[in-house]
């Protein structure tokens, strides 16, 4: 059944909401350095926004069983690892939102070989392609030489790339586990509950490194702030965006519009940490973001256009 072509317009505005909120949230992640905790932050964004689905979908709670359990467990922990990679990397080992975002990004064309590796299921070309245009742009990134001695510090790998990948590794693995562990569940109940074990792993964590850090976290309105975004704006409402959004738009339309996450997520870094872009890193992020648009379209929006257009009449 089609849509009508105003739905799929607010879907579609939906979805690039959604989009800019996430390529917001390593900029907003930035700016609590030195005032709390990285886990602490993690547990408190996804436990409020555990609390918050937690009260809209109040009577989906009524399925949960054993089964749901271990499966937002297992989804939970991936979910945990990822995020703190990420925050640890542009928190405390200081790295640029932007840089990190797009590096982190990757995880949509290591997907399908850490599927292979769990399901069996090979790699297509596509996301053969996808791969060599990643790495080379990973390369171009973390070894393209500075002009300046202003841009030497984005040169070389360093240790918040390194961060930035892991995450994207684990962000890979979240979405394997989903595949595998949600099957013929419901996705709003699996979420409410990934979000849950998440927080909770990341409380496990804080106490386990440092039992006092809530004391030591600088609790005042901007941080409260920064947390409120994340959990609510960047979590529970991003969520129920995308889903809304997703329900309205194919696949394809869709996955091209949430990989824009990545050039927002250098756009805020440059206009709120005057995050500097050389010409190499500039090459390494068009390469990364055509990465991930043949890996999650398989480049359908085109062969569709192909179509679409008429074969030219001899003259």
């Amino acid at each position: 059944m089609g849509f009508g072509g105003s739905t799929k317009l607010w879907a579609r505005l939906a979805l690039l909401l959604v989009a800019i909120i996430w390529g917001s949230t390593l900029v907003v992640s930035k700016s609590t350095t030195g005032t709390i905790h990285p886990n602490l932050l993690i547990a408190l964004r996804f436990l409020i926004a555990f609390a918050v689905l937690g009260i809209i979908f109040f009577k989906r709670l009524k399925q949960i069983n054993p089964s749901y359990i271990v499966s937002g467990l297992v989804i939970g922990f991936c979910l945990f690892l990822a995020h703190s990679a990420q925050t640890f990397g542009v928190t405390e080992a200081q790295g640029a939102p932007g840089r990190s975002g797009f590096l982190s990004a990757a995880y949509c064309v290591i997907v399908p070989f850490l599927a292979w590796a769990v399901n069996r299921v090979k790699p297509d070309l596509y996301n053969i392609i996808a791969a060599l245009l990643c790495i080379t742009g990973i390369g171009l990134i973390s070894f393209g030489e500075s002009s300046s001695s202003l841009e030497a510090q984005y040169a070389g790998f360093t240790a918040p790339d390194a961060l930035a990948l892991l995450s994207g590794i684990f962000f890979a693995a979240h979405i394997v586990t989903i595949e595998r562990f949600s099957h013929e569940k419901d996705p709003i109940l699996i979420t409410i509950l990934q979000f849950f074990f998440a927080g909770i792993f990341a409380v496990a964590t804080v106490f386990i490194q440092d039992p006092e850090v809530i004391q030591k976290a600088q609790w005042g309105q901007e941080l409260w702030l920064a947390i409120g975004y994340l959990a609510i704006v960047a979590t529970a409402l991003a969520l129920l965006l995308q889903n809304l959004g997703q329900k309205f738009t194919d696949a394809s339309s869709a996955a091209i519009i949430l990989a824009t996450e990545s050039l927002f997520c250098v756009l805020f870094g440059v206009v709120f940490t005057n995050e500097k872009i050389t010409t190499m890193l500039a090459i390494g992020f068009v390469l990364i973001f055509a990465a991930i648009l043949v890996s999650e379209t398989k480049l359908k929006f085109l062969r569709r256009r192909a179509k679409s257009i008429p074969p030219m009449q001899p003259l």
